[in-house]
């Protein structure tokens, strides 16, 4: 996801959007305060869009559930 920015696909699968992937589990685990919390969960949740946007035509989503609490922010918009 860190390298998809700026770039377009005709079609794109984003994989493995988990409750315990997505946020990644070992970041939330080094997160000294509640701040810092947040700012890591703007962080995933902005990757994952950019991840999600850079499919043109088609986009595929996986995961098992229960999936990402940032889904339903995509499923929103």
């Amino acid at each position: 996801m860190h390298d998809a920015k700026g770039l377009e696909y005709r079609a794109c699968a984003v994989m493995a959007v988990d409750e315990d992937v997505l946020p990644d589990p070992d970041r939330l685990e080094a997160v000294g305060d509640l701040a810092d919390l947040e700012a890591l969960q703007e962080t995933e949740r902005h990757l994952l869009y950019v991840a999600c946007t850079r499919a043109r035509d088609r986009l595929l989503i996986s995961g098992v559930e229960p999936g990402s609490e940032f889904l339903d922010d995509l499923i929103g918009q």
